[in-house]
């Protein structure tokens, strides 16, 4: 890959790589197209606004929006998976603060439904502390994936593929 590339380019490029979740993606490729995504959210918004369509899907999206999500999920995870394979990690870390999310939602809740069934005010207390203990896991994990993408990606080649900038290429920008 060439490091000369146009931010439109690179922000392109997860598109024309929509579910490739092997090889690298230096830092330019992920951050222009999260920066490229959000502005197309953005934008979406604003026209779902002028229309008065915002919020008409389960009062959250509008037509334009979840048509973006749906048509921009795959290639986020997949340039996510590759951002992390270019700083040497596995891209299972994508799914980290997934899980203490799911934990919360299935632990905290049956605690909490279980101490409203008995009319046990400390039982849904436990259950809304069981929820925040793995919230709280689940944001500081969301934080260390933030840090993976931040860090540069490593010199070379490394299990997961060559230096997306190629053979005596900078490092992984």
């Amino acid at each position: 890959m060439n490091s000369n590339m146009s931010p439109v380019d690179w922000a392109k490029l997860p598109i024309q790589n929509y579910a490739q979740f092997s090889g690298r993606a230096p830092r330019a490729e992920y951050w222009w197209f999260f920066l490229a995504v959000i502005i197309a959210y953005i934008l979406a918004s604003i026209i779902e606004s002028i229309l008065g369509i915002k919020g008409m899907i389960g009062g959250v999206y509008g037509p334009i929006s979840l048509l973006l999500l749906v048509g921009t999920f795959v290639p986020s995870l997949a340039v996510g998976v590759r951002r992390l394979h270019d700083t040497n990690r596995s891209g299972w870390w994508i799914l980290a603060p997934l899980v203490p999310y799911c934990l919360a939602f299935v632990l905290g809740g049956a605690a909490m439904m279980g101490g409203a069934a008995a009319g046990s005010a400390a039982g849904m207390g436990a259950g809304m502390g069981i929820a925040g203990i793995f919230m709280l896991i689940g944001a500081a994990c969301a934080i260390a994936l933030l840090v993976f993408y931040c860090l540069p990606g490593t010199p070379g080649d490394n299990q997961y593929g060559p230096n997306p900038y190629g053979e005596g290429g900078g490092t992984s920008a």
